[in-house]
């Protein structure tokens, strides 16, 4: 089956296409062993790995948690709110005492961009990023073109819209960079103020038009509206950016088209989009959740189940 070409995992900017499509193809090998009976298979037994979250989480840890624990890894997470960093410990301290104890593998999310560079630095152990401040989040935009190419069997020529708080979005760069990179057309849409200057020098479409964006894509990955930027000018209402740019039945409805809803959530039912349509028919938000098991399954197989030397 291979390997991947770098021996971490830190971001799609520079991640190769065929490195995405083995992670793709082997996701998929791992959504059989998910829906089987037994949903374990031995492939990373003996190794260690270690979950450092310096942000609180909850689908990316367990999803994690759970696809380490299915390859039949050991593992130990960390809590950054109990842990020596509360006393004055830097983080390179605490890391390389974590790796003292024999890890092979460093799972982190932190706040600051950059973290998961300097982390490769400080250990010599496999390295993923689970997101690093508003840079990227690798894995959550594989389970997202995971679960694209699930639904049309391709992701080349595909129309992807990514709608919502973009400036501030780590799962839309990670996103851009990986659609672009396989073919997609993507094109972005959101408040002026929440797309970022430049931005069209990645290869996507700028709109403000959220009704002529649904009329172009195939796909709709709707970003979270962070309620700590409401009110304070930048988004002035709920009501306002519900009118605006939310996904609402009363808009699709309006559209009478097929279209792929998916959300990386926390959802902000009622403001980005509406119950009904992130429970319908056309929303594949819970297949994303399996998607993400498996296609951290994949990134941690390939990274760790060989043992020829990569480029770092």
């Amino acid at each position: 089956m291979g390997s991947l070409s770098r021996k971490h995992f830190l971001g799609l900017k520079e991640t190769p296409a065929d490195d995405i499509k083995k992670i793709i193809d082997t996701g998929f090998m791992f959504r059989e062993v998910l829906d089987r009976p037994v949903k374990k298979v031995p492939s990373l037994t003996g190794m260690n790995i270690v979950n450092l979250f310096f942000e609180n989480s909850t689908r990316t840890r367990m999803s994690f948690e759970l696809a380490e624990k299915r390859l039949s890894a050991d593992v130990i997470n960390f809590s950054a709110s109990s842990s020596s960093l509360k006393k004055g410990e830097t983080l390179k301290d605490t890391v390389q005492n974590i790796h003292a104890m024999k890890m092979d593998a460093v799972v982190m999310r932190h706040s600051a961009p950059g973290s998961i560079l300097q982390l490769t630095k400080f250990v010599d152990a496999i390295v993923i990023n689970a997101g690093d401040g508003t840079h990227e989040h690798p894995t959550q935009a594989m389970l997202d073109m995971m679960s694209i190419h699930e639904k049309f069997g391709k992701l080349k020529g595909i129309k992807v819209a990514i709608v919502g708080d973009i400036c501030h979005s780590r799962v839309a760069l990670s996103n851009i960079y990986g659609l672009i990179t396989m073919g997609a057309e993507v094109t972005l849409c959101g408040p002026p103020h929440l797309l970022p200057v430049g931005i069209e020098e990645l290869g996507v479409n700028i709109s403000y038009n959220i009704d002529e964006v649904i009329e172009w894509a195939d796909v709709l990955n709707i970003l979270r509206i962070q309620r700590e930027r409401m009110g304070i000018g930048i988004i002035p209402s709920v009501r306002e950016y519900r009118s605006s740019f939310g996904i609402t039945q009363e808009r699709i409805n309006q559209h009478q088209k097929e279209i792929v809803i998916m959300h990386p959530g926390p959802m902000n039912r009622g403001v980005e989009i509406d119950s009904t349509i992130a429970d319908g028919e056309q929303a594949i938000i819970l297949d994303q959740v399996l998607n993400g098991v498996a296609v951290r399954m994949s990134i941690l197989y390939l990274l760790l189940s060989q043992g020829e030397e990569k480029e770092a």
